[in-house]
C-alpha cells in the first residue's frame, strides 16, 4: 500500500518500476483529505493483520510488509494493503490486497475484527484475522521488499510506517484479549 502521505518527489501516484509486477484499481490514487494530509485510496484504503497463534491461542507472530523504497514511507515497516476498489467492503479489499501483495490465500485465513482510523474524507481499516492453515507469506508485487512472519515482541523495534507505529500497541492488545477470550470460553472462565 503505498502509504496516507505525499507520494514521492509530489507526483499524483507512487512512480513504480516497470520491470516489476503492480496490481491496479481503480481506487488506486490520492485523497486530499480536511485534515490536511494526501492519503491513498480513492475510497478508503485496509489491510490485513494475520496473527499466528501457539497451542494456547496467544499471538506470536504477525505478517508485516516491508515497503519498497519507492514507495510512500518506504523501507518501512507495515501490512499488506492498499487502496479499496470501487464498491470493495474493507474485509474484502485486505483479503485481495493481501492476496496480490503477500501471496496469503483468503481461504487460510479467519476474521477476527476491524479497527477503523477515520479521518475528513477517508479511512483505513485493519481486518485482524488469525491464520487458519499454513500460510507462508512472500513479497509477489513491486509494492514490497520483503513480506514475512514478524515475533509479536519484535514489532515495535522494526521502523514502523507512521500509522501503524502509532496503532500497533492497540491492535497487539486487540490481538491478545482476543486470546484471552478463546481461552475463557475454552474453559467456561470469564474473560479478563
Amino acid at each position: 500500500m503505498p502509504g496516507d502521505g505525499p507520494g514521492p518527489t509530489g507526483t499524483s501516484a507512487p512512480v513504480v518500476p516497470s520491470d516489476v509486477p503492480h496490481h491496479r484499481t481503480a481506487g488506486d490514487g490520492w485523497v486530499e483529505c480536511a485534515c490536511g494530509r494526501r492519503h491513498w485510496g480513492r475510497f478508503g484504503a485496509a489491510g490485513l493483520l494475520l496473527a499466528r497463534r501457539d497451542a494456547s491461542g496467544w499471538p506470536v507472530a504477525v505478517v508485516l510488509q516491508h515497503r519498497a523504497p519507492w514507495s510512500d514511507q518506504g523501507g518501512t515497516w507495515g501490512l499488506p494493503g492498499g487502496a479499496l476498489a470501487p464498491d470493495e467492503d474493507a474485509v474484502t479489499g485486505a483479503l485481495r490486497e493481501a492476496a496480490e501483495e503477500a501471496g496469503i490465500d483468503p481461504d487460510h485465513v479467519r476474521v477476527t475484527g476491524t479497527s477503523v482510523l477515520r479521518h475528513p474524507d477517508w479511512s483505513y481499516t485493519t481486518v485482524l484475522a488469525d491464520e487458519t492453515a499454513p500460510a507462508e507469506p512472500a513479497a509477489t508485487d513491486a509494492e514490497s521488499v520483503e513480506v514475512r512472519w514478524v515475533p509479536v515482541d519484535e514489532v515495535a523495534a522494526l521502523p514502523l510506517l507512521t500509522a501503524f507505529g502509532d496503532a500497533w500497541p492497540d491492535l497487539r492488545r486487540r490481538l491478545e484479549a482476543g486470546s484471552r477470550a478463546a481461552r475463557s470460553a475454552d474453559d467456561g472462565s470469564p474473560a479478563a
